[in-house]
């Protein structure tokens, strides 16, 4: 359990870093933030849980004991942001593959829905199922799942008077023309308790996950 937990923080901070910049810094009559982030949270798959493997025996993980092997794709998102509440919606695919294709077959994998918040904070995870049906003589199919969620609009707000210091115009030789103020640590840690993400992933047990992470 403590293998996962801190695999899983590990790679919620990993997903954040590559959303987490809010606007670009530019030089054009002074210098300032020319985007703004939104309220609405990032989606995405977490690194090591949006694949899951099956074996038969389950304690064996050889080739030819490879049972059924999936994985989520085409992540598609909605967000409303006009109330007080958040809403963000979610729809993925899960592709999978099994290696013995005699027989008709039903296989349920479980998966999570998860805000975090500042990278490392788990705000809310609720679970899910989603069913894929194999025809008899079929090694391929495919089904497609939700997910959903809420942030509080005041949380995901940046305080103004941090917004002001992002956005703030600087002219050009000025001190503070040459720092990005994404990196002034106040900053930075407001901007980071006011971003979320929903994370989408598969439900995987200890075994599950550490064979992901180190095949």
């Amino acid at each position: 359990m403590h293998f996962r937990k801190a695999l899983f923080v590990a790679t919620a901070v990993a997903a954040l870093a590559g959303c987490g910049k809010t606007g670009e810094i530019v030089v054009e009559q002074g210098v300032g933030i020319t985007a703004l982030r939104t309220v609405c949270p990032a989606v995405g798959v977490p690194d090591f849980l949006g694949n899951v493997t099956l074996f038969s025996p389950e304690d064996v993980r050889t080739l030819d004991a490879l049972d059924v092997s999936a994985a989520i794709t085409n992540v598609r998102s909605d967000c409303n942001d006009s109330g007080d509440k958040v809403y963000t919606s979610a729809t993925f695919d899960v592709i999978a593959q099994r290696r013995d294709t005699s027989g008709a077959r039903t296989v349920t994998l479980p998966y999570f829905v998860t805000v975090v918040r500042g990278g490392n904070s788990v705000v809310s995870k609720r679970l899910g199922e989603v069913t894929l049906n194999f025809a008899d003589g079929q090694a391929r199919t495919q089904a497609s799942g939700t997910a959903a969620a809420y942030v509080d609009r005041a949380a995901a707000t940046l305080p103004s008077d941090i917004r002001e210091r992002i956005t703030r115009r600087r002219r050009v030789g000025e001190a503070e023309a040459a720092i990005d103020p994404l990196t002034v640590p106040e900053v930075r840690t407001a901007v980071a308790t006011a971003t979320f993400e929903v994370l989408i992933g598969f439900q995987l047990t200890d075994d599950q996950l550490q064979y992901n992470a180190t095949r």
